[in-house]
């Protein structure tokens, strides 16, 4: 539940009277039309395609209203691409980065990524900025419901209940003032969430209505019940019965407003970085940090984020926003100016025409049948003119008419009018045309069409498309500096994760320690520190692009290209082709070390280099006592040995020379590993100053509590 204050009767009358003010510029001011729009489309994409004024007249007339949805396989076609191009998130340090750092974090939104389920997230966003007329909404905030750290949780919105600040011009959310979300909620739910007083005060709300008026607005969210039934909660729960308050909704405005704040930030004197100074911190502690660690102390105005909710004439929670910015993140299928728009907008036209066309064609079929008769008053036997309307169109009717009357005569039924079909053939060909999806795309191409071709015409079609995934593109890029944001504001206290065996996907997940302090006294994976851009890549559809760089590879190396084994193997569909092609590279010393791997390789090196002195100097001691020996008794030894002593004396001293080179060059090499080290060691204790400061301003930001409404 969210900490709540107690506010003054009268601030608190003007915060909902500005709040519902806020909410109707922004609902007034496009949104209502957005909303209309959005519907129409969902409604031509779920096969709901005609004018319901239109649909009565055909039904009063008899004639048929025809639906063939090509929208549907359209907008499948584009959500079917947008399945096959996941994207690839990697880090890469900037300033005050490291290498080791980039690549925790771009593990860590692996699992980040994977505990949402983020594909699916995506799906849905994509499809509502497809669908819903061109907006569609992730949105970012932590929860702290099964973490007492907190964990990151990614959600799709529904595109109606967002309304953004109408002077925006710009797609990045950043550049936004406010953003607002209009849902319904029961009593129950906002007593859980805001507390059993706030609720109270509601509950006299929703039972003689709002204070502010009915809203125009007609949202119809997204449930099983039907969304054009106006809920009266009749049988379901009345005013004073136990059931009211789990199944009465009130219209809930929650409003992130960016505010001017006056705020002090610490400056490292020789990187110029700012880091800001905790918001419960005094101004005489910020100076003490500051003094301490040799940082300047400034104070500026910034834009900080106001984070209000109200309902009616209640508020039930206003207060600074947690987050640096606004917690939404936006996908727009086309935007152009401040006016985004969907991919079926354009195809409406053309949909209408082909399904009156289809209409009108069947209608003329049905009416083939029976046409109608001519017949003269009085001729027919033993039936009336009404009889033969009734069973004229029947098989095997026999007539009988009075000798020396006109005989019956059958009406000439109407012709499909010359070029109509042309014109529902026109109709189809537009859609293709204004989508971008052709019938190679569709899978619709004749046999006869050669696969070049077809792969001509895909590639044709994937241009149309690729203005969409390209802002699905950029909105991946702002997701993932959001994620990366609040890791670092957020992940600051040691912890453990479980995440994804890079190598193979398949393997049990792997404990990933973050925050945690080594017997030196660093911070091992310290994630707070330093800058990183998003590195976003998209690959194609993943099969057919691995079959043809694997056959390619093959035959650069068959052609004399020198391909390593390791890259061959990288594109072929082995399972485990990550693993395979780590132990090649480690057979021919590609590979570069673990860190355990390379402890034990360093003392390793530590136990030769003891042997090769030891070696060394048994070797001097025998050349000093042959030489001796040789010296003293030169005949004797000739007499007496085998071999010639200055030859031996000569190798044992050509062995000797080699040592001592050996034993040299292993020195040279240990002074240069240490030297390294030496200097990234100097590096960490150069960010332990910024880290302590980090750690302590987190440390208060914690105690203080998440300030959010928990959703």
């Amino acid at each position: 539940m969210a900490k709540t204050r107690k506010i003054d009767p009268a601030k608190e009358e003007e915060i909902t009277r500005t709040q519902w003010a806020r909410y109707e510029r922004a609902r007034d001011n496009g949104h209502l039309d957005y909303v209309e729009m959005a519907l129409k489309c969902d409604e031509y994409y779920q096969g709901d395609q005609w004018d319901p004024d239109d649909q009565a007249v055909l039904e009063n007339e008899g004639r048929p209203a025809l639906t063939i949805n090509t929208i549907l396989p359209t907008i499948n076609t584009i959500l079917g691409e947008q399945s096959t191009r996941r994207a690839d998130i990697k880090f890469k340090p900037r300033r005050g980065g490291d290498e080791e750092v980039a690549h925790t974090l771009s593990k860590l939104y692996m699992q980040i990524a994977d505990s949402n389920k983020l594909d699916w997230v995506e799906q849905q966003v994509f499809s509502d900025g497809l669908i819903m007329d061109g907006r569609g909404y992730f949105d970012v905030r932590m929860d702290f419901s099964d973490h007492v750290e907190g964990e990151i949780r990614i959600t799709a919105k529904d595109p109606l209940d967002i309304l953004i600040d109408p002077d925006a011009k710009d797609a990045d959310p950043k550049t936004w003032s406010e953003v607002f979300e209009s849902k319904w909620m029961t009593l129950d739910e906002i007593e859980e969430l805001y507390g059993e007083d706030k609720a109270e005060r509601l509950l006299f709300v929703a039972e003689n209505g709002m204070s502010f008026g009915p809203d125009s607005v007609e949202y119809q969210e997204t449930r099983f019940g039907d969304t054009e039934t106006n809920d009266d909660y009749f049988g379901a729960g009345v005013p004073g019965d136990e059931e009211y308050r789990n199944v009465k909704a009130l219209r809930v405005v929650e409003r992130q407003h960016k505010k001017l704040h006056r705020a002090s930030f610490f400056v490292d004197r020789l990187t110029g970085d700012q880091r800001q100074c905790p918001s419960e911190w005094g101004e005489a502690k910020c100076k003490k940090f500051a003094k301490k660690y040799d940082m300047e102390l400034i104070s500026k105005v910034i834009r900080k984020v106001r984070w209000t909710v109200t309902c009616d004439q209640v508020v039930l929670h206003d207060d600074w926003s947690p987050y640096d910015q606004l917690t939404i993140v936006p996908f727009f299928c086309y935007f152009r100016r401040g006016r985004p728009f969907g991919a079926i907008r354009n195809l409406l036209s053309p949909q209408e025409q082909l399904n009156k066309i289809a209409s009108q064609e069947l209608h003329i079929v049905n009416t083939t049948a029976n046409s109608g008769w001519m017949v003269e008053s009085g001729s027919l036997v033993g039936m009336t003119a009404d009889d033969l309307e009734e069973h004229g169109a029947e098989t095997g009717l026999v007539l009988e008419y009075n000798r020396g009357t006109n005989p019956p005569a059958k009406i000439q039924a109407n012709q499909i009018p010359t070029g109509l079909d042309r014109i529902g053939q026109k109709a189809a060909a537009n859609i293709q045309a204004i989508s971008g999806i052709n019938d190679s795309m569709l899978g619709t191409d004749s046999a006869e069409v050669s696969g070049i071709a077809i792969q001509a015409k895909q590639n044709r079609g994937a241009i149309m498309i690729q203005v969409p995934l390209d802002n699905l593109a950029k909105s991946r890029q702002y997701l993932a500096e959001k994620i990366l944001n609040l890791i670092q504001t957020f992940y600051t206290e040691e912890r453990v994760i479980q995440v994804t065996n890079e190598e193979d996907p398949l393997q049990p997940r792997e404990p990933l320690v973050l925050n945690t302090m080594s017997p030196e006294g660093d911070i091992i994976n310290n994630l707070t520190l330093g800058e990183y851009d998003v590195i976003v890549s998209t690959a194609p559809a993943r099969d057919s692009f691995d079959e043809t760089q694997f056959a390619e590879a093959l035959s650069l190396r068959q052609a004399g290209v020198a391909i390593p084994d390791d890259a061959i193997i990288q594109y072929s569909h082995l399972v485990k082709k990550g693993e395979l092609a780590k132990r090649i590279r480690q057979m021919t010393g590609q590979e570069p070390p673990t860190p355990e791997q390379a402890q034990v390789m360093q003392q390793q090196q530590m136990l030769a280099m003891q042997n090769l002195q030891l070696e060394t100097m048994k070797l001097q001691a025998e050349v000093e006592k042959l030489q001796t020996e040789a010296a003293v008794n030169v005949a004797k030894v000739q007499e007496v040995a085998e071999v010639n002593p200055q030859a031996r004396l000569a190798e044992l001293q050509a062995k000797l020379q080699m040592n001592q080179e050996q034993l040299a060059l292993r020195r040279e090499l240990s002074a240069a590993t240490n030297e390294i080290r030496q200097g990234q060691s100097e590096t960490t204790a150069a960010a332990k100053i910024a880290a302590e400061a980090m750690k302590q301003g987190r440390s208060a930001t914690r105690t203080a509590g998440p300030t959010q409404p928990t959703q």
